[in-house]
């Protein structure tokens, strides 16, 4: 059955991404209908998007007519009220991370059918229960990973207001794109950088007191384990700054919160961290441009009943 998909500006507090960019239009075979100002962060006019073949409208008129709303990022309670029963939410949506709360008043009370683009195991949402998207490889936009990465290095630093030199000691947890992408950036000020994985963490919680820099890129996979606990955080080095790079708030670091683009660090038993869940919005031409590649290949040609098939016993 084909979509009629509504391209709604993200909401989210300090987000510039947009996934759809106007040439991408005329390759895409569900019908697109854009919200008005959709492009205007990348320069994008609404008269591009009509161009190539788009329906330009106001927001409420999105959510009163499209079944499918695609939302870059979580939608925000200011749009709660527009939002039809069982329409489907569509975007990076971490329904099992800082999309809980939404879930729990809207999702589930409405009967939504959540699509959330997890960047390892997409998968789609109904009610209470979850599954994964066959069709969809698990990491499929790495690259906004790895951007999430560079773009957390480089606003904590700059934030920060040192750059790292010859003599800084950097400790860089986990392998994965966004360690990848972090370690990209820092190598290039000459450091003193030790990686650690999950094997070599041992060493690293030996050695934690003498880090200038803190870069985690891990996701914790089990519940109410933390990669540091409050007591492994009081050995931090005074001033150290901790950049939760993955954003994993409250789950790699113990107790620690999500900040923003508008005050990313926050100081904690002494240390500063960073913990911004939008990071890669830093660096908003590069990651939408990824994003919006990504997002046609795996999503914006599909049939909605490859989705809604996923969850056909349990509506």
């Amino acid at each position: 059955m084909r979509m009629k998909i509504g391209f709604i500006k993200p909401n989210y507090p300090f987000e510039k991404r947009v996934a759809l960019f106007p040439e991408q239009v005329k390759r895409i075979v569900n019908e697109c209908v854009v919200e008005c100002g959709f492009g205007v962060n990348l320069g994008f006019t609404d008269e591009e998007y009509e161009k190539n073949g788009a329906r330009i409208c106001q927001r409420s008129e999105i959510f009163r007519e499209c079944d499918v709303i695609f939302s870059l990022k979580l939608v925000q309670p200011s749009d709660y009220d527009l939002i039809r029963v069982g329409q489907i939410i569509a975007g990076w949506t971490h329904p099992t991370g800082s999309g809980r709360k939404f879930m729990e008043i809207q999702a589930i009370p409405k009967s939504l059918v959540i699509i959330d683009f997890d960047n390892i195991y997409p998968s789609v949402y109904y009610k209470t229960k979850s599954f994964q998207i066959p069709f969809i490889k698990p990491n499929f936009i790495w690259e906004n990973s790895y951007i999430a990465g560079k773009a957390a290095v480089l606003h904590a630093i700059l934030t920060y207001g040192k750059m790292p030199d010859s003599n800084t000691k950097i400790a860089i947890l986990s392998a994965g794109n966004v360690a990848q992408g972090a370690f990209d950036v820092l190598a290039k000020f000459n450091p003193k950088i030790r990686l650690f994985n999950r094997r070599t963490m041992p060493l690293f919680y030996e050695t934690i007191g003498e880090y200038d820099i803190i870069v985690s890129g891990v996701e914790m996979d089990t519940n109410g384990k933390h990669l540091l606990t409050f007591e492994q955080q009081k050995l931090i080095k005074r001033g150290c700054l901790v950049i939760d790079a993955a954003a994993d708030a409250g789950n790699t670091f113990e107790g620690l919160e999500y900040t923003n683009i508008g005050e990313p660090i926050v100081e904690k038993e002494g240390g500063l961290y960073y913990c911004v869940n939008n990071a890669p919005s830093i660096l908003f031409r590069e990651s939408s441009e990824t994003a919006s590649i990504a997002f046609e290949k795996v999503f914006y040609n599909r049939d909605i009943n490859d989705f809604l098939g996923l969850i056909k016993y349990e509506r």
